[in-house]
């Protein structure tokens, strides 16, 4: 089992020696959120929320992924990024592309691209993205992304995006493992057939056990069109040779038998927090409090599994 320390919205300041302080307790990874703007109006809900709200958004302080995972990059040296999750529709799949090799170039392969679609239409408005073909988006997206990240020309002709024979440079050493956000069960289809791995959201915990077995559906029903005669099989993209990851929250993960429960269910990694996300207004927890609960849970839990 690998764990990730979670923490966002929080003061610009703590996030260098919260980073520095993670892998020096043992932790895997870090899971860096993504959000694009609060707009005053606006209908969306967002799903992982009890209660559906948005207002513990407003006036949080939260920096762009791209910018903020080099920095951390700088001041560790084994502990990974995982983006949850970037909103790839209403990007440009060739300036994301840019974006992720060169992170993934700063940060010695330790980028970790957790993508989504966004429960909020409003990003796509004020961007103006066709919110209807947000999945189709994706899928080509992720299909650029892996041709550009590979090195050489890549060219691309879709139905939503048409590239010309280019290439960038430079190009991390390492493919950039592409996990997958979302609950639906378009999102665990794309998943199993397009993922190195899943990323859960959160929400009910009475959900999980259900997702997970949606996902090991699809994913044997991928594997199943992988192994069709030449001509038969359905068009989807080639995954790098690596262990499929999956990623969740849960409560089980803060103790030692629960970790080994969800390994059982073939978890690989799972996602820490110390405080709850969606609570409206500035995060007051001082950065001494927060080393002690990350420093405190890796002595109690990562050191004895």
């Amino acid at each position: 089992m690998r764990f990730s320390y979670a923490e966002s919205m929080t003061d610009p300041s703590f996030y260098l020696p919260l980073a520095r302080a993670a892998e020096e307790a043992g932790y895997d990874a870090m899971v860096i959120p993504d959000s694009i703007c609060y707009p005053r109006h606006a209908e969306s809900t967002y799903p992982y929320n009890p209660d559906g709200s948005r207002e513990f958004l407003e006036d949080k302080p939260f920096l762009e992924p791209f910018s903020l995972i080099p920095a951390l990059g700088a001041v560790t040296s084994r502990i990974r990024f995982v983006t949850f999750v970037v909103k790839v529709p209403v990007r440009n799949p060739v300036l994301l592309a840019k974006q992720a090799t060169s992170t993934a170039v700063l940060t010695g392969s330790r980028l970790v691209l957790g993508v989504g679609t966004s429960p909020w239409r409003e990003d796509y408005d004020v961007l103006g993205v066709d919110w209807a073909r947000r999945g189709r988006r994706l899928d080509e997206s992720i299909a650029i992304l892996r041709g550009l990240a590979a090195g050489g020309y890549l060219e691309h002709h879709g139905e939503i995006y048409d590239v010309p024979a280019i290439k960038i440079a430079p190009v991390p050493a390492e493919p950039i493992p592409v996990l997958i956000g979302g609950h639906s069960d378009a999102a665990l289809r794309r998943a199993a057939r397009l993922g190195d791995g899943w990323m859960h959201g959160g929400g009910d915990p009475a959900d999980l056990p259900r997702l997970l077995a949606r996902l090991a559906e699809f994913r044997r029903q991928a594997a199943a069109e992988e192994e069709r005669p030449e001509g038969m099989a359905a068009a989807h993209q080639p995954q790098p040779p690596r262990g499929y990851e999956i990623h969740v929250i849960s409560m089980d993960a803060y103790t030692v038998d629960g970790v080994r429960r969800l390994e059982e269910q073939g978890v690989t990694d799972v996602i820490i927090g110390f405080r709850w996300p969606y609570v409206t207004g500035p995060d007051t927890e001082p950065l001494g409090r927060k080393l002690d609960s990350l420093r405190r849970f890796a002595d109690d839990v990562i050191a004895k599994v």
